[in-house]
């Protein structure tokens, strides 16, 4: 394999933007995303949170809106800290990929595309905070997380390849439906953002019925208004309850479109390769399906348990990268690159 250490920093990144993603869901499911009201710092603090009972009081008189929670400030602070540890990473791996872009296979335009998405994620951040948690900005947020993540683990398989199909695998020929399934997972994790953003996860509290009824009534025009205004504080939500039932039902029958769909390119993709790779993919695209299902309607019935939830966001980071899995072992190599494992583009 070549540029073992390409790919040791875009596999060492993939891991550390998941773990981003988890913390951002944990965040948010601890209702601590105003854990700090300014930005980067918190309460003016760059380093660490306010913890003394001198510090706490100042801190307090700068922010009466927002009085000092040491827990939530903390959380908080950690995902930012996190979040800033990915982002030197992922101009560590342009910085390498400028200075290597004369060799052979090597990628460039991605890698400095990703330092492009970290620095709007940054901003996003800031927003998610200064504008009260946004559901539009936290939403936008969460589709960058999980942007970087994909790409990250595209760039860790490009760069790592040791086996591919062969060039007229007729596999390939699903690349069109892979991607086709991929917009539709890319879709049901923006409705499960705007769920969470939202704070309709409990809209309905029984399964699979949607409060006694199988088609509950509910406010969908209200429900995916993106732009409401700013100076509005979104923490717990704004929305009536007939408006959260709509994303959470919505949520639901994108959720039984996304399985026709992955559980289809299953079906197909074993149909029409042999390649074990491939198939490997695709059931392992199956099963993580199967855990969101498992995942989702637990949080329901349980009423939403912590773990639960942040398994429920990591499960969807994982299909994702499933899903780009397997358009990567169908997509074919040029014969140089081939035959010498190179990075690709």
């Amino acid at each position: 394999m070549r540029n073992q250490g390409f790919f040791r920093l875009c596999l060492t990144a993939s891991a550390l933007t998941l773990i981003v993603v988890l913390l951002g869901a944990w965040v948010r499911l601890e209702d601590a995303g105003l854990g700090c009201p300014d930005w980067p710092g918190c309460y003016g603090m760059l380093l660490g949170v306010p913890q003394t009972e001198e510090a706490i009081e100042s801190a307090n008189v700068a922010y009466p809106e927002r009085p000092v929670h040491v827990g939530k400030a903390w959380k908080e602070m950690i995902h930012r800290y996190a979040a800033g540890i990915l982002g030197l990473l992922v101009f560590a791996i342009t910085i390498y990929a400028v200075r290597r872009r004369h060799e052979p296979g090597q990628p460039v335009g991605l890698p400095v595309f990703l330092s492009i998405l970290i620095i709007a994620q940054s901003i996003l951040g800031m927003w998610t905070v200064t504008w009260q948690l946004k559901p539009l900005v936290v939403t936008m947020h969460l589709l960058g997380g999980m942007t970087t993540l994909a790409l990250l683990w595209w760039l860790s398989l490009r760069a790592g390849v040791m086996h591919r199909p062969p060039v007229r695998d007729p596999g390939q020929r699903l690349r069109p439906l892979v991607l086709a399934v991929l917009a539709v997972v890319v879709a049901q994790i923006l409705l499960g953002g705007w769920v969470s953003t939202n704070y309709a996860a409990l809209a309905c509290t029984d399964f699979p019925r949607c409060g006694g009824e199988w088609v509950p009534e509910a406010d969908y025009s209200d429900a995916f208004v993106l732009w409401k205004g700013l100076g509005v504080d979104y923490e717990f939500g704004v929305l009536d309850h007939p408006a959260r039932v709509a994303i959470q039902f919505v949520h639901r029958l994108g959720a039984v479109v996304t399985a026709l769909a992955v559980i289809g390119l299953a079906v197909t993709v074993w149909l029409r390769t042999r390649s074990t790779l491939v198939r490997g993919y695709a059931a392992a695209t199956v099963a993580l399906l199967v855990v969101q299902w498992i995942l989702g309607i637990t949080n329901v019935l349980a009423s939403l348990p912590l773990s639960v939830a942040v398994a429920h966001n990591g499960g969807a980071a994982l299909l994702l990268l499933s899903v780009v899995g397997l358009y990567h072992t169908l997509r074919p190599l040029p014969n140089d690159a081939t035959a010498t494992h190179g990075t690709g583009d």
